[in-house]
C-alpha cells in the first residue's frame, strides 16, 4: 500500500468508496463524482487529499484536510483543520487509516495548524475507535455527534 495526494483523476474512484461505505453503513450520503471534486480534490480551502492505494494502484480509501474557514457547517473555529476519512470496507484493518493520517499530519504541520477537527456521528463506533487511535480526544458533544481535537505539535 502507498499513498499519494489525490488527483482529479481519482474521482471515480473515490466515488466508488464512498458508494461502498453507504451499502455498507446504510448512511446516505453525497457520493457522486462531482461532489468528490468539489469537496475533497478540489476544495479552495483544501490543504491536502491523500489516496491510499493498493499494489494495483486501487484506492482504498481517502482523507481530506481542510482548513475550517467562518460559518463552516461544523462549527468548527476559524484556522483549525477539518478532516475526513473514508476507507473501503474491504480495506478495514490494513493500516490504510494509518497512512493517511500520517499524509495529513505532515501537512498540518507544514501548514501551520495547531489543532485538527474531526466530526463524527455518535452512533459511528468504528470512526469513533478510529480517531482516538490516532490521539484525538472529544472536546463537543452536539446532538447526535462527537467532535475530537488532534493537537499539532
Amino acid at each position: 500500500m502507498a499513498t499519494r495526494i489525490a488527483s482529479l483523476d481519482d474521482a471515480p474512484a473515490m466515488s466508488r468508496v464512498l458508494r461502498e461505505i453507504i451499502a455498507h453503513t446504510g448512511r446516505d450520503r453525497p457520493s457522486d463524482e462531482a461532489f468528490v471534486t468539489r469537496q475533497y480534490i478540489a476544495n479552495p480551502a483544501s490543504i491536502r487529499c491523500t489516496v491510499a492505494i493498493d499494489d494495483e494502484g486501487v484506492v482504498l480509501g481517502f482523507q481530506s484536510l481542510v482548513r475550517a474557514e467562518a460559518g463552516n457547517r461544523y462549527e468548527v473555529p476559524v484556522g483549525w483543520g477539518i478532516i475526513g476519512t473514508h476507507i473501503s470496507p474491504r480495506a478495514r484493518r490494513k493500516g490504510v487509516g494509518s497512512a493517511l493520517f500520517r499524509s495529513s499530519r505532515k501537512a498540518a504541520g507544514q501548514s501551520e495548524l495547531e489543532n485538527i477537527d474531526a466530526y463524527i456521528g455518535a452512533d459511528n463506533q468504528s470512526g469513533l475507535r478510529y480517531y482516538e487511535a490516532m490521539g484525538f480526544q472529544t472536546y463537543r458533544t452536539p446532538e447526535g455527534i462527537v467532535q475530537k481535537v488532534y493537537t499539532v505539535g
